[in-house]
C-alpha cells in the first residue's frame, strides 16, 4: 500500500494530493514502508531496520501530535495503519527470505518508549480508548492474554507470510490484539469444546525436545517376538545373548591343508575334508589333508597351510610349506567371536540387517523387540489438493506425501493420511476413535477462526504438554496427552518446513522413546558461513556436510530457501542447525539433528549454498 493508499479517517481510502495531517501521517507511514521493505530486500541487519521503524514513528507521532483528534476516528485509523504495516513488513521479509524480521518490527513498534504510541494525553483520546478497553475486556482472548501466550505476536509463518501458501487461519497470531477476531469468529472464545489447560506457553526449544523424550519413556514398552523375516527396523526389547560359542567348533578359516606336527607332511591323494561333512577322526602327526573354508578341524591339527602356500611333490606324496608354518595359523578356535550367553548388542538397538545375520549365527529364530509405534497422521485445511496445479486460492498437499514416509524412517509404522479440511467434529471423531500411540496432526495450531485443535483438545480432556516452542520456524507446534494411557498428539504447524522443525523438535524425541530407542548424543560441527539468528528464539536451518579440503576440518553449509513454507532448501539438506538466539559466526560449532537419510549427499553442491 502507497502513502496515497492509506485509509482515510472515515474509513474511506485516500487520496494523492491530499494535504493535511492525515497526508502527513500517510508520507511518513509511506516512507517507513519503503525503507523496511529496501532494507529487506538486501538483506538489511534487524536492528537497522528496528532503527529506522523508530524515527518513522516518531516523525508520524510528533506530526499526529500537532493535529486535532477524533476519538470516534482512531480506532479504525490505528486498525488500517496496523493492517498496512503488518502487510509491508510481512510480504518484505517473504521476500529477503528473513524468518525473524516481523518479530523484531512487531517488537520495536510495541516498545513502551516509541514516541508514536504515547502520545500527550487528551481527553478524547482517553474517550476512545476507554470504549476500545470495553470492547476487549468483553473478549474471551484479551490483548495481554494475546501477548502473554504468543509473546513473539507472530503466527505460524514465523514472519515470512506467504500469501499463497500460508493458511489464512494459520495467521491469526499475526494480527494486532484489536483485530483479533470477536466472540462470533473466535474458536477460543466461543467454541463449546472449551480451552484446554495449557502450560506455560513457548517452551525453550531443548526443554521441550527433553520433554517429549521424556513422555515417550514413561510407560513400560510391551514385548512382542517378531521371526527373523519380521523384526527388521524393530528395537530389541531385550539385550541379545548369543546362544552358543561362535564359532561352535574349530574351523579353517581358508582353503588348504591341515597338518599335524613338523613337515613334510604325507598325504592321501582323493581325500578331504569339506564345510558341514561329519566329524573325522584325530590327524595323525606327520600327516596332511586337504580341507575347505568353514571345514571342522580335526583333532591334533597344527595348523592349516593356505594352497597358494604350499608345494606338493605327487611324485613322492608328499606336502611341504613355502613359508614358516606358525602353530594355529589361519584356524578359527571355538568361541572365537563370542561365547556361550556373551552379551551381543544391547537393548535399544535397532534391528538392521547385520544384527539380523549376527542373530541367526548365534542361534535365534525370532527376536524380542518393541513393537513399531503407531501413527495416524490428520492433514486439516480447506484449501488443500491432493493432485494438479494449485489454482483459485487452493495449494498443493506438500505434508501428506511427506509425512509418512518420514514417520517410517523413525521407525513408526504409519497408516495412510486422512484429510479432514477444516470440521471441528470431524477432528474430535477421528481423535477419539483412534487405536494409535500417536495422532499428528498438520495446521489449526493457531487460534484463526477454523483452527480447531486446541477447542478439540479440551473438549477431549487432553492435557497439553507443550503450548508453543521459542523456536524459529515452527513456534505454535505442540505436544497433548488425549487420556492418561494414550495416545499422544503432536500438533505441527501448517508450513511445510514449520512441520519438519516439529518433527524433529517432537515427534522425533517422542518416536524414540515409543519405540524403546535410547537418546542420540548431540554432536556439534564447525558451520560455513554467517547464520542470522532470531532475537529470542532458537532458530532451525537446514544445512548440507562438506568435508575439508587440504587438512581442513569437515564443516555443515547453511542452505537458501529456508523461509517457514519453502520445502527446497530441507530437500537438499542432510540436518539441521541449531542456532541460538542472534544468529553465530561462520567458524562457530553448533548442534546438528541429522536427518533419517544422513549422510550428505555431495550433488547439493552449489545451488543452494
Amino acid at each position: 500500500m502507497t502513502g496515497g493508499d492509506l485509509p482515510g479517517r472515515d474509513g474511506t481510502s485516500g487520496t494523492r494530493g491530499v494535504t493535511g495531517p492525515d497526508s502527513a501521517l500517510a508520507r511518513a507511514e509511506a516512507e517507513e514502508l519503503a525503507v523496511e521493505q529496501a532494507l529487506a530486500l538486501v538483506g538489511g541487519r534487524n536492528h537497522a531496520r528496528i532503527q529506522v521503524n523508530d524515527r518513522a514513528r516518531s516523525r508520524a507521532g510528533d506530526q499526529a501530535n500537532d493535529r486535532p483528534r477524533n476519538p470516534a476516528d482512531e480506532p479504525a485509523h490505528h486498525q488500517a495503519g496496523d493492517r498496512a504495516d503488518g502487510r509491508a513488513r510481512n510480504t518484505a521479509d517473504d521476500q529477503a527470505g528473513n524468518p525473524v524480521g516481523a518479530r523484531a518490527n512487531d517488537q520495536a513498534g510495541d516498545r513502551p518508549g516509541d514516541p508514536a504510541n504515547h502520545r500527550p494525553s487528551n481527553p478524547a483520546n482517553h474517550q476512545a480508548r476507554n470504549r476500545a478497553d470495553d470492547q476487549a475486556s468483553r473478549r474471551t482472548r484479551s490483548p495481554a492474554n494475546h501477548q502473554a501466550n504468543h509473546p513473539s505476536g507472530n503466527s505460524a509463518n514465523d514472519g515470512t507470510w506467504n500469501p499463497v501458501n500460508d493458511r489464512p487461519h494459520d495467521r491469526a497470531d499475526d494480527l494486532p490484539p484489536d483485530q483479533l477476531p470477536s466472540d462470533p469468529t473466535n474458536p477460543h472464545a466461543t467454541s463449546a469444546y472449551g480451552t484446554p489447560n495449557s502450560p506455560t506457553p513457548e517452551h525453550p526449544w531443548d526443554q521441550a525436545r527433553a520433554l517429549a523424550a521424556r513422555a515417550g519413556r514413561r510407560g513400560v514398552a510391551s514385548v512382542v517376538r517378531l521371526s527373523l523375516d519380521r523384526a527388521l527396523g524393530h528395537v530389541l526389547a531385550e539385550p541379545l545373548a548369543a546362544l552358543t560359542d561362535l564359532p561352535s567348533f574349530d574351523t579353517s578359516a581358508m582353503d588348504g591343508w591341515a597338518v599335524a606336527g613338523p613337515g613334510p607332511w604325507a598325504y592321501e591323494e582323493g581325500t578331504g575334508l569339506r564345510a558341514g561333512g561329519d566329524p573325522t577322526a584325530p590327524l595323525p602327526d606327520g600327516t596332511a589333508v586337504r580341507i575347505a573354508t568353514g571345514a571342522r578341524i580335526p583333532a591334533d591339527t597344527t595348523a592349516v597351510i593356505r594352497s597358494e602356500h604350499a608345494h606338493v611333490d605327487e611324485a613322492r606324496g608328499l606336502l611341504s610349506a613355502r613359508r614358516p608354518v606358525v602353530t594355529g595359523q589361519d584356524i578359527r578356535p571355538r568361541g572365537q567371536e563370542c561365547g556361550s550367553g556373551d552379551q551381543l548388542v544391547p537393548a535399544g538397538t535397532v534391528v538392521t540387517p547385520a544384527v539380523l545375520g549376527l542373530a541367526a549365527a548365534a542361534g535365534y529364530d525370532a527376536l524380542p523387540a518393541v513393537p513399531r509405534p503407531r501413527v495416524d497422521v490428520l492433514v486439516l485445511g480447506d484449501e488443500l489438493l491432493t493432485s494438479g496445479l494449485p489454482h483459485d486460492g487452493l495449494i498443493r498437499d506438500a505434508l501428506g506425501p511427506m509425512l509418512g514416509p518420514w514417520l517410517r524412517a523413525l521407525g513408526a509404522e504409519v497408516s495412510a493420511p486422512r484429510r479432514l479440511g477444516d470440521d471441528a467434529e470431524a477432528l474430535r471423531e477421528a481423535l477419539a476413535s483412534s487405536d494409535a500411540d500417536l495422532i499428528v496432526t498438520t495446521g489449526g495450531t493457531a487460534a484463526g477462526p477454523v483452527d480447531h485443535v486446541h477447542p478439540v483438545l479440551a473438549a477431549l480432556g487432553a492435557e497439553l504438554l507443550v503450548d508453543g516452542v521459542a523456536v524459529r520456524p515452527g513456534h505454535p507446534m505442540l505436544l497433548a496427552l488425549l487420556a492418561p494411557e494414550g495416545p499422544y498428539l503432536v500438533g505441527l504447524p501448517g508450513n511445510p518446513l514449520a512441520a519438519v522443525s516439529g518433527l524433529l523438535t517432537l515427534a522425533e524425541p517422542l518416536l524414540a522413546g515409543l519405540a524403546g530407542r535410547p537418546a542420540q548424543d548431540a554432536y556439534r560441527a564447525l558451520v560455513h558461513a554467517d547464520v542470522p539468528g532470531h532475537p529470542h528464539d532458537t532458530r532451525l536451518v537446514p544445512v548440507v556436510h562438506r568435508a575439508g579440503r587440504a587438512g581442513g576440518r569437515d564443516h555443515v553449509a547453511p542452505l537458501r530457501y529456508n523461509g517457514p513454507a519453502m520445502l527446497r532448501g530441507i530437500a537438499a539438506a542432510d540436518g539441521l542447525a541449531v542456532v541460538p538466539a542472534g544468529g553465530v559466526r561462520s567458524g562457530t560449532e553448533v548442534e546438528i539433528l541429522d536427518l533419517p537419510w544422513a549422510p550428505a549427499t555431495p550433488w547439493t553442491e552449489g545451488c543452494f549454498t
